[in-house]
Parts: structure tokens; sequence; C-alpha cells
């Protein structure tokens, strides 16, 4: 299955934590090119576990959210197989990802994530046995390796290619550098110079001109975005203004509030939680007049309503 056409070149990247279905929709209205789910296990999954099906929440409001990819993460090829399967039938997705990429020390404990670029033969297994299953395009995310002396990406890619995966995404960052330090664009060059499948550039685009730059730089055919549209999903439209006419409107405090707003319909309407919400209209004031003390204003609100007084609205 071949990786679908999307309307920008634009992605959200799976965010654990942050892409809540009022978030993924928002990232939608301002022009980005495929939503992803948090990265959900595959084990729960397969299970059926409430609260890994509650982290995807898409149930009527799914038009919404199209483009939109689930991504799995997990280390056992009969669990993902079956994972990937329910999510297939119950959801649609346009894409089933799989997550080579995660540092995280709980999920590298379970020999997921970053854990499994050591063991190639497994990666090989694991996505051939869901493209001979499934009907939906499959797709991988990795890191450029688990550290320094240990940079496999390029090999990993091409085992990913042979074994039918439709695209594959880069974040050229070591599992022992986590997020610290620079992404390395050149191993997004040489993946793509070396595979025939889309190849999706990740890492140090926090603005329109980074993402300009990666894709001229890598060749990479889309970029994904994650912690610049935690702070604001305008990213996206901006990203698209600026790969169009090299020019975009940077973002104002009455922007930025208008966002806000936007978000807390959209949170109330699918049911986020409070917290939740107050996570990302923290996220969402960064780079606004007084931002740190309204931070902390927002921190101290009890309720929907004390929120829109804080924030004015």
């Amino acid at each position: 299955m071949n990786y679908p056409k999307l309307p920008s070149k634009a992605i959200l990247a799976p965010m654990e934590g942050i892409n809540d279905s009022a978030f993924r929709i928002l990232c939608g209205q301002f022009g980005c090119g495929m939503v992803f789910s948090e990265m959900v296990s595959a084990h729960a999954l397969a299970r059926h576990n409430q609260a890994a099906i509650k982290l995807l929440d898409l149930n009527s409001h799914a038009a919404d959210e199209r483009p939109f990819g689930v991504q799995l993460f997990g280390q056992d090829p009969e669990q993902i197989v079956k994972a990937a399967l329910f999510v297939e039938e119950k959801y649609s997705p346009d894409v089933i990802d799989f997550n080579l990429g995660c540092p995280a020390s709980q999920i590298v404990k379970q020999g997921a994530g970053c854990a499994l670029l050591l063991r190639k033969s497994r990666i090989k297994e694991i996505v051939e046995a869901c493209v001979a299953k499934l009907n939906t395009p499959f797709s991988v995310k990795m890191r450029s390796g688990v550290d320094s002396k240990h940079i496999v990406a390029l090999e990993v890619a091409r085992i990913c290619e042979a074994a039918g995966a439709c695209a594959i995404t880069v974040h050229p960052r070591t599992m022992k550098q986590a997020y610290s330090g620079k992404a390395d664009w050149q191993v997004i060059k040489q993946i793509k110079e070396a595979v025939g499948i889309p190849v999706i550039g990740n890492g140090d685009i926090f603005a329109p001109e980074d993402a300009e730059r990666m894709m001229r730089q890598t060749g990479c055919d889309y970029v994904m975005i994650g912690r610049a549209a935690m702070k604001s999903p305008i990213i996206f439209q901006q990203v698209n203004d600026y790969l169009r006419k090299h020019k975009y409107k940077h973002t104002g405090d009455e922007a930025r509030l208008k966002m806000i707003k936007a978000y807390l319909f959209l949170a109330k309407k699918h049911n986020v939680s409070f917290f939740r919400t107050k996570i990302h209209c923290q996220s969402f004031t960064a780079g606004m007049h007084g931002s740190a003390q309204l931070r902390n204003r927002i921190s101290l609100c009890k309720d929907e309503a004390e929120l829109r007084r804080v924030l004015g609205l």
C-alpha cells in the first residue's frame, strides 16, 4: 500500500500527553497535512485495554481529523499485528505507523522504541508481518541509532523498505541524545537518496524557514513537526504559506488568544480533560506578553470559566 497523498507538506508528530482529539483537529484547521494519535502500546491494544483505546479517542468526529494516522509501539510481532488489525477495523486510519524512535527508558526497557534498532531481524519480521495482513499503509518512524557508535538508520531504512513499509520518518538524533544537541539532517539526506519510498524529516523544525531548509537540504518529501506545534498549531499555516510564497504572517498575542479560544471550544466539544486543556493553554501562551506570569495563573485555575477570565476570553 502506498503512502497517502497529503494536502500539505507538514505533518503533526505523534506526541504522548499532547495529541488529544481537540489538538489534532486544531492542527488540521491550520493546514496540517496529517495528524497522528499519541503513541499507543500494541500489547495493550491487542488485549483491547480500555485506557489504550481511550488514547485514540476517535469516534463520531473522525471526519474532522483526516488524514489521520495511528502510531503503535511494541516488540512482539504477533501482538503488533493483532493491534494493527484492531486499529484498522475500528478506526480506518489513513496510515498505521510503527515506532522505532522513542528514547524513553520505560519503553526501551520493554525492548520497544529505540531498543529495536539493535534488532534488525525483528524489525524486518514486524514490518513484513504487518504489511502482509493489513489493507492500510504501514510506515515506520525511527531515530538515527542508539548512540554515536551505532548509527544504523540507513541500514534499517533499507530493511523497512524491502519489508514493504510505505514511508519512513527519520528523527536524526540518537537514543542517547534524546532531545539534546542538534539533529543531523545529513542522515535524512542519506536515507532519501537510498530508498524509493517517501521520507519524512523530523527534528529541529522550530520555524517555517527550518521546514523549507530541511526539505531543500535533504530532499525529504514531508516534514514532521512536534515541539513547535505544541506551542502553536499556527505553524502549519505558516509553513504552508512559506513553502508556497516564501512569506508568512507572524503570530501576535491576538492570534494566539484566538487560537486558544478555538482550542477551548474543541476541548469542550470532545470531552478533553480540564487538566489536559490547561497544559495546552500554558504551551499556547509561549511568546505572549507576560507569558511566564500568565502560565502561572493558568496553572491555578480550577475550571474553564476561571481559565477564560484569566485569558480575557
